[in-house]
């Protein structure tokens, strides 16, 4: 099988359920900044990380490709394959453990420190913008809603992991000057 199809040269894609639309369209925007995100995240887990960062940011990979799947599916009668309450409250689990390692935020902090760090809020802003494209799909066409809290509360854990990273790291966070 070929990976080119051709069926897209006319500036349309196609979606679950064969339906067909603009390549320019806000549900295509949207999962394709999901995949945007997922991708830099790949980028993150070419670093030397520890191992239940790894794993969880490999969960979260995996993750993204099933918000991928649910935002490309315009049937929400079709239920599988879609973004769950549970998996938002695994995210907060996730950030409620790793605060409970760092100091209370007292200022706001630079993105930097640790490369990997770095690049874990570099991935914090594609998935920030990724839930604005979903927010703006939303109000054209019904969507998961689950989608936009699971966007949410990612960020917010590549923010804690970000600055988690660095202090494992014996890195400071970079303190916002004004």
């Amino acid at each position: 099988m070929k990976i080119y199809t051709k069926t897209g040269d006319d500036g349309n894609t196609g979606l679950q359920g064969n339906f067909r639309i603009a390549k320019s369209h806000p549900r295509i925007l949207s999962y394709g900044t999901v995949d945007e995100a997922n991708a830099a995240l790949g980028i993150v887990l070419a670093n030397s990380l520890d191992e239940d960062i790894t794993k969880i940011l490999t969960a979260i990979q995996n993750d993204l490709f099933l918000v991928g799947a649910d935002l490309s599916n315009p049937n929400l009668n079709d239920v599988k394959n879609r973004v769950t309450l549970d998996m938002v409250e695994k995210l907060e689990q996730y950030i409620d453990k790793f605060e409970s390692e760092l100091p209370p935020l007292a200022n706001f902090i630079l993105p930097g420190g640790d490369i990997a760090a770095a690049q874990l809020h570099y991935v914090r802003t594609v998935v920030r913008r990724a839930e604005t494209k979903v927010v703006q799909l939303s109000e054209k066409d019904e969507i998961n809603s689950n989608c936009i809290k699971y966007l949410n509360r990612l960020s917010d854990l590549f923010f804690v992991m970000g600055r988690l990273i660095n202090k494992r790291k014996n890195r400071d966070d970079i303190l916002w000057k004004i």
